[in-house]
């Protein structure tokens, strides 16, 4: 298996949506899912079309539209978003459940290189197919907040008020280096 550039971005961005969602924002709009991910525009949507079309994620049209999951994190899989965007996990066909085409080995039974790629299949599968969507948005989350890093999901006013918030908590915009220079040296 060989995760494709849309693999990635359909993953990435479906992440966003759940981190998005438990920050409160039901909706994203495309252009601020395509700047935070530096995706192209016209290739994220086609992209979330697809998701679309597999009932993964809606869309709302409109000035105030935008996207947001179809189905609850918990219930979205890594293993089952690869396997709708790029196909098969299992490295050769002859070990895929969903693909399956015998090989040209003349004793698939007994075939070595088979059962070893079987093995591979099974532990992608097994990870992938272990972890939801909310299971890897609540790990972000938490190193987000562990490493006081503000989310890019919340709303600019809840932002500015993070910003102007009294004490050292206080997350600062830009870090203001001045140099320590000893009394009596220029």
């Amino acid at each position: 298996m060989k995760l494709s550039k849309r693999g990635e971005y359909a993953m990435r961005a479906l992440i966003d949506l759940a981190i998005a969602q438990a920050l409160g924002r039901a909706l994203l709009p495309l252009s601020e899912l395509s700047e935070k991910e530096q995706i192209p525009a016209a290739f994220l949507e086609q992209i979330l079309f697809q998701l679309r079309s597999a009932g993964i994620v809606a869309s709302v049209r409109g000035k105030h539209g935008g996207y947001c999951l179809a189905k609850p994190t918990d219930q979205i899989r890594f293993g089952e978003i690869i396997r709708l965007i790029d196909g098969p996990l299992a490295p050769i066909r002859c070990v895929s459940q969903v693909a399956y085409a015998r090989c040209t080995c003349p004793d698939e039974a007994h075939c070595g290189l088979r059962m070893l790629m079987l093995d591979v299949r099974n532990a992608v599968a097994g990870i992938l197919d272990k972890y939801t969507l909310a299971d890897v948005a609540d790990v972000t989350l938490r190193k987000l907040r562990r490493d006081k890093v503000p989310s890019p999901f919340v709303p600019p006013a809840e932002l500015a008020a993070l910003f102007d918030a009294p004490g050292p908590a206080r997350p600062t915009r830009r870090a203001r280096v001045h140099p320590v220079v000893p009394q009596g040296q220029p």
